[in-house]
C-alpha cells in the first residue's frame, strides 16, 4: 500500500531466529557486517536482540521506496566484499529469518532509532 504521508519511508524489519548457542558468533559477524551495510548507503535504523527471545535479533533499515530498497540490497548482497566477507559467518548462525515492510513517518523512524540502541558490543 502506498504511503499516505508524503515524507513516509519504507521500513524493513528483518528478524533473525538463530540456531541455539549462536548468539555470540552472530553478534561478532554483525559487528563486521554493519559497517559495510552503512557504507553501502543503507540507513540502518536499529539492530539488536529481541526483548522476549534470547536467540532472536532484528535489523531495521529505512528506504525511500521499494525501488531504492531493491537497488541498494541488490548492489550490496551481490558485492564481492559481502560474499567474501561476513556473509557465510552470518548464514551459519541462522535458523531462519523473516522480512516485514511497512511505511513510517520520519519521526516514527527516529523514535525507533533512539529507543532501540543495540545493547551489546556496538557494531560500527
Amino acid at each position: 500500500m502506498p504511503p499516505t504521508e508524503p515524507n513516509a519511508r519504507l521500513v524493513e524489519i528483518r528478524t533473525y531466529k538463530l540456531k541455539p548457542g549462536h548468539a555470540e558468533r552472530f553478534v561478532a559477524a554483525m559487528a563486521a557486517a554493519l559497517p559495510m551495510v552503512r557504507a553501502s548507503g543503507m540507513d540502518v535504523v536499529a539492530f539488536g536482540r529481541s526483548d522476549h527471545e534470547h536467540e532472536s535479533f532484528c535489523l531495521i533499515r529505512a528506504y525511500a521506496d521499494r525501488t531504492e530498497l531493491a537497488a541498494q540490497q541488490d548492489a550490496f548482497y551481490g558485492s564481492d566484499a559481502w560474499r567474501q566477507g561476513p556473509r557465510q559467518a552470518l548464514i551459519d548462525c541462522l535458523d531462519d529469518y523473516l522480512n516485514t515492510l511497512l511505511w513510517l513517518a520520519p519521526d516514527s523512524i527516529e523514535a525507533l532509532r533512539s529507543r532501540n540502541a543495540f545493547d551489546g558490543p556496538q557494531p560500527q
